[in-house]
Parts: C-alpha cells; sequence; structure tokens
C-alpha cells in the first residue's frame, strides 16, 4: 500500500476513535436516562469499550491496512455516529415503542417488524433503527477483530486469543428480540384473546412500560405518529399505531386491575378518590385547567415534562395553574376515617417509574371497573390538541363507554321528570336515584347538571318531607365537585335553602349541607354570598352541638369562609372561638381543623381578644409540641399574631413552656412553620431584653 494510502487508513481509524469518544459522552446526557435508550445505549457502549483499546494501538502503530479493514472501519464510524444522533434526539416523550422508527420508504434497513392490520388485511412493515443500527455495528467489529488476529505486527496483549475473547464477549452480548416481541405482542392483541401474562411480561421489560405515566406518555407520542401519519396519508402506517395505541389501553387496564386487587382492607376505592395519574388514593387533589382533579404532585410532574393536555380527557389545558379541590380532600379524609384507610404519602410513591406488573393483572379478576375500550370509530367530541390520544386511553376506572352514558342521560332526563311530579313517593325516588349517579363518577355529575336538575333539587331543599330533603342536600353535594358546577348551584339560589337544612334538617342533612357550603365557598364569590345569607351562625351552631362529621364538616366550612377578611369578625361574634378551643383536645380527632380556623381569626383584634379569653394559648402551645406537620404551622402563626399585636399575650406564651418546641419547629418544621417560629422566638427575646432593660 501507498504512503497516502497508509496515511488514508490512519486518518479513518482516528475518525472512528473520535466517533467513540464523541458516543461515550452522551453517558451524561438526560436523553439517554430512560428506557429503553438507555439499555440500547449500554448495549452499544459495552461493545464499544472492548473495541477501543484495540484501535488506539492500531492508530498508535500506525498500520497500513487491506481493504476489508478499511470497510469495516468506515461501516462502523458511519453506524456509531448514526446512533449518536439517534440517542442525541430521544427524549422522555419519545414513543418507547416505536423508538427511532422510520418508514420503509424512509430508505432504513434491517431487522423489520411486520404486523397485521385489521382494517384492510395488508402488513406494516417498520424499521426499527436502533434494534438495526445495533446488529450492524457487532458484525463490524467482529470482522475487525478477525482480520487482526492474523496480523503479526500488534503488541503482546493483542494476540491471537485476547481478540478472541473479544470476540466471544460481543457475540454474547447479540441483540435484542424486541421487534419480535413487539410483533408477537401486537399481534395476540389483534386476534382478539388479548396478550398472554408471558408476552405483556416481556413487552414491559424490554420497553420499560411499567408505570401508569409511561403508559400515558406512551399514548401521546403514539397518537402524535398516528397524526402524522394521517397527515401524510400513509394508512397502513396509521392503522399500525391505532393497534400500538390500543395495546397501551389493554396495558393500563391491567394497572388498573392490580390498584383494584391492592386495595386497602379490601375495601374497593371509590374511583374518584384515586389520582388518573399515580391510580393511588389523593392527598392533595387539585382542579387543573380541564376541571378534572389529580394529586398536586402527580400533575406537577407531568407539566413539568412539557406536556399540556389534560391526561384525562386529553384536552389541551388553556393554563397550568392548579385550584386546591377542597371538596374532595374533605370527602376522602371521611372516608379514610370511616373505612380506616391510611392517606399514602404523596412523595413516597412520587417515582413514575415505581414498577407494577401488568401481566400480574391477567390473573386478577376485574369488579366494579368500567374501562373506555379502545376504538377506531369512536372520535372524541371536542378538539384534541396534537399528541392527545383521544378516547383511546383513559386514567380513571369510572369513565364510562358512551353507550353507558347515553343510558345515563335517558334515565337522568327521566329523572328530572319525577322531581317535577307532586307524588312525594317518587320524588323520593328520583332524588336517591340522582344522588347515587351523581355520587358514583364525574361523567354522571356533568349529565345531571346539563339537564336542569339542580334548579329542581335546590327547590326540594324547602321540602317538608325530610328524606327528599336530605338525598336532594346529598345529590347537591356531589355535584358541587364538579368545578363549574359550583358557580350553577350557588346561581339557583342554593345558599339560602342550604342554610334552612342547616337549622331545621335530619343530623345528616345538616352534614352534607355543611359540607356543601364548604365545597361552595371555593369559589370567592361565594364566600361573600354565605356569610352575607346567615350561613356562619348555623355553621357554628353545628360545630359547637353537631354529630362528630358534622363539627368536622362546619370546621371545613367555617375555615374557608375565614379566609374572606369579612367573614371573620361573623366568626368571632357567633360564638366559634369556644367550640375550636374545645375541638383542639387530642381525643376529639379535629386539632388541624379547629387549629386552622383558630389561625385565621387571630389575625383580627375581636379573634385575638376571644382566643385569649377562651384559654387558646396552652392549647396552641401543646399543637407546637405534640401537632401534626400542618398543626404546628397553624398554630405558629396563630401565636405569633397573638404576641406581635397583644404584648400581654407574650408572658402566657412563656409561661405555657413555648420556647423548646418552637426551637425545634424552627429547625425540623415546614418551611412556613420554621419561618413563623423564628419570627416568635425572636419577637419573644426581644420582649424578654426590653423588659431586663427597663428593669
Amino acid at each position: 500500500m501507498s504512503a497516502y494510502g497508509c496515511l488514508m487508513e490512519i486518518s479513518l481509524t482516528n475518525v472512528v476513535l473520535n466517533s467513540i469518544s464523541s458516543f461515550s459522552e452522551l453517558s451524561s446526557h438526560d436523553n439517554i436516562t430512560h428506557e429503553p435508550a438507555l439499555k440500547y445505549y449500554r448495549k452499544v457502549e459495552e461493545i464499544l469499550k472492548l473495541l477501543k483499546p484495540v484501535l488506539d494501538v492500531v492508530f498508535d502503530a500506525g498500520i497500513a491496512s487491506e481493504e476489508l479493514f478499511q470497510k469495516a472501519s468506515a461501516e462502523l464510524g458511519h453506524t456509531v455516529n448514526e446512533l449518536k444522533e439517534l440517542f442525541g434526539n430521544f427524549h422522555r416523550l419519545t414513543s418507547k415503542i416505536y423508538f427511532g422508527v422510520a418508514s420503509k420508504g424512509g430508505g432504513g434497513t434491517g431487522s423489520v417488524l411486520e404486523v397485521g392490520v385489521i382494517a384492510n388485511g395488508r402488513s406494516v412493515e417498520v424499521v426499527l433503527q436502533a434494534e438495526t443500527l445495533i446488529s450492524k455495528i457487532w458484525p463490524s467489529v467482529v470482522e475487525i477483530f478477525e482480520w487482526l488476529k492474523y496480523f503479526d505486527c500488534l503488541s503482546l496483549e493483542l494476540n491471537a486469543s485476547s481478540l478472541e475473547l473479544c470476540v466471544q464477549k460481543i457475540l454474547q452480548i447479540g441483540v435484542e428480540q424486541t421487534p419480535a416481541i413487539i410483533s408477537q405482542t401486537i399481534r395476540e392483541q389483534v386476534d382478539g384473546s388479548g396478550p398472554s401474562s408471558e408476552s405483556l411480561a416481556k413487552f414491559e421489560d424490554h420497553l420499560g412500560l411499567r408505570s401508569n405515566l409511561e403508559l400515558l406518555i406512551e399514548a401521546v407520542a403514539l397518537e402524535k405518529l398516528k397524526k402524522n401519519a394521517e397527515q401524510a396519508e400513509e394508512n397502513s402506517e396509521a392503522d399500525y399505531f391505532d393497534q400500538m395505541i390500543a395495546l397501551v389501553t389493554h396495558m393500563h387496564e391491567g394497572l388498573v386491575k392490580v390498584k383494584q386487587s391492592e386495595s386497602s382492607n379490601h375495601i374497593p376505592t371509590p374511583a374518584d378518590f384515586c389520582c388518573p395519574l399515580s391510580l393511588e388514593l389523593m392527598r392533595d387533589p387539585v382542579f387543573v385547567a380541564s376541571g378534572q382533579t389529580y394529586e398536586r404532585d402527580f400533575i406537577i410532574k407531568w407539566i413539568d415534562l412539557g406536556l399540556t393536555v389534560c391526561p384525562k380527557t386529553w384536552q389541551t389545558m388553556a393554563h397550568t395553574n392548579l385550584i386546591p379541590n377542597y371538596t374532595m380532600m374533605m370527602l376522602i379524609a371521611n372516608w379514610c376515617e370511616r373505612n380506616n384507610v391510611k392517606l399514602p404519602d404523596p412523595m413516597k410513591s412520587i417515582s413514575f417509574n415505581r414498577p407494577c406488573s401488568i401481566a400480574f393483572a391477567e390473573n386478577i379478576a376485574l369488579k366494579d371497573i368500567y374501562i373506555l375500550p379502545h376504538s377506531k370509530s369512536s372520535k372524541p367530541e371536542s378538539t384534541w390538541s396534537n399528541g392527545s390520544p383521544g378516547n383511546n386511553l383513559v386514567s380513571s376506572s369510572a369513565i364510562e363507554t358512551r353507550a353507558d352514558l347515553s343510558g345515563v342521560e335517558a334515565q337522568v332526563r327521566n329523572l328530572v321528570e319525577d322531581l317535577k311530579g307532586t307524588s312525594f313517593e317518587v320524588k323520593r325516588t328520583a332524588t336517591a336515584e340522582l344522588r347515587l349517579l351523581a355520587k358514583r363518577n364525574m361523567d354522571n355529575r356533568i349529565v345531571i347538571a346539563n339537564s336542569g336538575a339542580i334548579d329542581l333539587l335546590v327547590d326540594l331543599l324547602h321540602s317538608t318531607d325530610s328524606k327528599i330533603q336530605e338525598e336532594s342536600v346529598t345529590a347537591l353535594l356531589y355535584l358541587s365537585i364538579n368545578h363549574n358546577s359550583k358557580t350553577s348551584i350557588a346561581d339557583a339560589g342554593a345558599i339560602e335553602p342550604l342554610i334552612h337544612v342547616l337549622e331545621t334538617g335530619t343530623p345528616e342533612a345538616k352534614e352534607n349541607s355543611a359540607a356543601t357550603l364548604f365545597s361552595l365557598s371555593v369559589i370567592e364569590d361565594n364566600k361573600v354570598r354565605i356569610g352575607r345569607s346567615g350561613a356562619i351562625k348555623p355553621l357554628v351552631e353545628l360545630l359547637g352541638h353537631g354529630t362528630p362529621r358534622g363539627k368536622k364538616y362546619a370546621a371545613t366550612a367555617l375555615f374557608s369562609s375565614s379566609t374572606f377578611h369579612e367573614n371573620k369578625p361573623r366568626i368571632v361574634e357567633a360564638g366559634a372561638v369556644k367550640y375550636l378551643v374545645e375541638l383542639m383536645h387530642p381525643t376529639v380527632g379535629m386539632v388541624d381543623k379547629a387549629v386552622a380556623v383558630l389561625a385565621n381569626l387571630a389575625t383580627i383584634p375581636e379573634g385575638r381578644t376571644a382566643i385569649g379569653q377562651e384559654g387558646g394559648i396552652p392549647v396552641l402551645v401543646e399543637v407546637i409540641e405534640l401537632g401534626s406537620a400542618r398543626g404546628k404551622e397553624h398554630a405558629a402563626a396563630a401565636l405569633l399574631q397573638l404576641c406581635i399585636n397583644r404584648r400581654r399575650f407574650c408572658s402566657l406564651v412563656l409561661q405555657e413552656g413555648a420556647v423548646p418546641p418552637l426551637v425545634a419547629l424552627s429547625q425540623t418544621g415546614t418551611r412556613r412553620a420554621q419561618e413563623k417560629a423564628l419570627a416568635l422566638l425572636s419577637f419573644l427575646r426581644n420582649q424578654l431584653h426590653g423588659n431586663v432593660g427597663r428593669g
């Protein structure tokens, strides 16, 4: 070979080495921290780590090679660069099933995935680039090693036996069987019987689709690919994507089965109480722009990923503001208390990649779960954003089929007509059935609200029949869970009739009237209406003399109302402070609710006076020492208001031994609790120094 040829070969080797080094730099990128990209990257990296030391020796030795070596090196360098580009373009929202795909017409070569299409019986041929490129790397590397075995000018460490060992290691690495696994799983899905547990287990393991969030992201990505295929009139590919979306929906249903099987104490969890993202009982439920409710931490993670569609309705969210759903929070808390169920800690389950075997669900009986099936014919009625899988995938076990909803609409129309009649018996039945429908799920609530039932139910709050009154107020409570219905119920003139129920109803009717007032008070304008309509006094009466549940609902309603300044004096004047201090006894189980209201009332002079007169300071100090994190935060805020506005309270706080627990709170409490504790400690210290100076 000429000197020019040797230089060309050496230069080519150097180019390959640079490509390998450049590829290795991807290890620090976020792009490849998620499956399946991470698995593929590690496989390529393992092969290249065996090759690089050998190429270093070849380059340093300045060895001229034959055409075979040059060809293998050139192919290898090109493939490594293609893989670098492929991995560099991968991100969290890339479809895992279709990772790095290109249509047959796109010029790709390699392993082909063929899947029958239901619609027209044709096959769709799709090249999985990641698999294809990896399958091209190891033959090139093996070819280089085999050629070097017969080159006797290399260093001793690169003798034939060591090179043969490298070849065997590379052959053991091999290639993934992902195309065959995807093909088999989708074929089983297409056949109608559904994928086997074994196929699903392999599928989820190879693609990393083990969590509900990953399935939701996959559905978004696949729907976007499907839409692109439809716009390009690639009907075969669009049908293929449709099949993959159907498979993802099936896997989602499997996760729902698993979650249902994990219900605490074998008590089915109401579907509305579970976050559509985590499938867990919600601890801090919030509304998003679409009106749906999610666990705060999970929807924040969803939004942080750059996803702007509602995970449940798939509508584009007009904004990303999160509004606390206090009604849902209250209902969940009471359900947990009645059923002795402990609320999960969202921070412990925030990992969206927490394994949950979908295949395991194949052997679980599905009870009382309604899943919207995948259907090519069903189209969403609203306008979906790009990348929204419409009704192909749902995130809540309570969503019914369109046919079921049509049946509900007809049923509701008949029940609304029954409400207009004169028979007490018919009205009892109708209100009871509407209550049950409203309790069941959000879709039913929307149907009922749109049917004109709200005005009729509000009128029935004045019914002389206690059962009708009770069923009506409870139905309104469930309807108010829908954020949009809160204003509709208030606009229907419900507040004064709800006060009437508070004053005259059965114990259960009073409880649910207080809960409904609380739910309505989430809307700021309704706080004003509630306060000015005279609701405070009967709420305080329920707080002092109601059932345990009635007291909790009353405290919650009073807390929400107290966030509007005009209502604070009304609450104090109605005598609430006395009852709130009594309810702070640990055995009552209402410390957090009571101290939250007191913290708000401590911001006005009348409230501070009443807290001091009713013996509130000792119990507030006790909460700082022994209360929950949220309770300590509110207690510290209340004591700070008391001390900075009434210096005579400082000595009482010090006499109760508040300093040690305040010091502890300043170091271990929530951020807000630490701020309040430090401010109070600083104020108390200044007061002590001031008194000493004057002495």
